[in-house]
């Protein structure tokens, strides 16, 4: 496969931006990449476009991109949409590589765009029910409670000093994905002894991470024990654990090998792997073939590195139960210790891999369509040295695991790039 490089990389601040439309944030993050790769927006020979919600929201279905870039020089250029739920950004980038590394184009656009933001609750919480089997949601959610149902009962037996802080009320006003989380953390608390104060350790450092992301939506520094004071949203995940909704874009251009020496691209990073799989049937405990293990097997073996070797990621934190999860799931430490991994320090800059040095989605923010790029311009800008009071020292090796979506036990759709300085 042809060397793919990633020149340029663009980022609106995620917000609340309800005076600001779709198309104008997508141009934002698109216009910011072409300029930082040093070339204009008529030079892109194709363009790879994620959202997710945009026919939800407005019924713009089919033609998004063609609607949401018209106007602009890079009308009338290839375009394809992408829909993959929270992975649509790093599938549009998956796909925007492949297309280069086949021959196909020389310089694609790999962009995001997403408006969570509602004033209709009801319809806001309601669009991410539409990244389960709508056909059989309830179904699926009935086992899921009862996923969180035996835990519950198990912790009773096991841990009943901890199982007695679990209230009879879930919690306040969420979607329905910070109730899946939950019931997963409970699982690990019960099968592996994770706690509380763990999460509130992963929470704490990714607040702490975000004062020094500009582009973050959260910029409040917090400690563990404000994280576990703050309002329970699903036990035992409390609103800082957890987050927030809102809107923006993300992009990265990605070029040849061949481009990337013509346009003298010092500033490049290289793609070492980009890996995607789809969630299947398996059991609970069955953790050696959850989707990230067999997408990061994937990931490492085609960049040739180990995750020992991996210096900084960002990784998929909808809630701290995700990147506790993600932590092990990647190699990052033994499965069942991806709490002691942060409560020791590991993740934090200046441990020995930082993660979610953005703040994470955490605190970062969570547009579903673009935050898989928002990764992207996070680990590029710290494989530059470019990252700021958030740098990592000396990263050569990156990583990027974005997940989309329920299927079963496990996302539905899970992409893990690997980048190189």
């Amino acid at each position: 496969m042809n060397d793919t490089w990633i020149t340029g990389v663009g980022h609106t601040v995620f917000a609340r931006h309800p005076g600001r439309s779709l198309a104008d944030l997508a141009v934002e993050a698109a216009s910011g990449a072409a300029e930082d790769a040093g070339i204009a927006l008529q030079d892109v020979d194709a363009v790879f476009f994620s959202n997710s919600t945009w026919g939800y929201f407005d019924n713009q279905h089919c033609i998004r991109a063609q609607v949401a870039l018209q106007g602009t020089p890079l009308a009338g250029k290839p375009m394809v949409n992408v829909e993959n739920a929270c992975a649509g950004a790093s599938t549009a980038l998956h796909l925007a590589r492949t297309s280069v590394a086949a021959g196909q184009y020389g310089v694609v656009l790999a962009v995001g765009a997403e408006k969570i933001f509602n004033t209709d609750a009801g319809k806001m919480f309601g669009a991410f029910l539409t990244a389960l089997d709508v056909a059989h949601a309830e179904e699926h959610l009935g086992k899921l409670m009862r996923l969180r149902g035996q835990a519950v009962a198990d912790l009773g037996a096991r841990r009943p000093e901890l199982a007695a802080q679990i209230p009879e009320d879930a919690g306040g006003q969420r979607t329905v994905f910070m109730d899946v989380y939950a019931a997963f953390a409970l699982w690990h608390m019960a099968e592996f002894g994770s706690t509380p104060e763990q999460l509130a350790a992963i929470a704490a450092k990714n607040h702490n991470h975000a004062v020094a992301n500009p582009k973050a939506q959260i910029r409040i520094p917090m400690t563990p024990e404000a994280v576990l004071a703050d309002r329970l949203v699903s036990w035992p995940l409390t609103r800082s654990m957890c987050a927030p909704i809102g809107d923006g874009a993300a992009a990265a251009i990605v070029v040849s090998d061949k481009l990337r020496k013509r346009l003298g691209g010092s500033r490049s990073v290289r793609i070492r792997a980009s890996a995607l799989r789809t969630g299947t049937a398996r059991g609970v405990n069955d953790v050696e073939a959850d989707i990230a293990v067999r997408t990061a097997q994937a990931a490492y073996e085609e960049a040739s590195v180990t995750p020992e070797e991996i210096d900084v990621a960002e990784i998929h934190d909808a809630t701290a139960f995700g990147e506790l999860h993600q932590s092990e799931a990647l190699g990052f430490c033994p499965m069942g210790e991806g709490g002691v991994f942060a409560l020791e320090g590991h993740s934090t800059i200046g441990g020995r891999l930082p993660i979610n040095t953005s703040g994470g989605l955490e605190c970062r923010g969570h547009p579903i369509g673009a935050s898989g790029l928002a990764q992207i311009h996070e680990l590029v800008l710290q494989l530059r040295g470019e990252a700021g009071a958030r740098q990592v020292e000396g990263a050569r090796l990156a990583l990027a695991e974005n997940g989309g979506g329920n299927i079963g036990y496990e996302e539905a759709t899970l992409v893990i790039h690997i980048l190189e300085r």
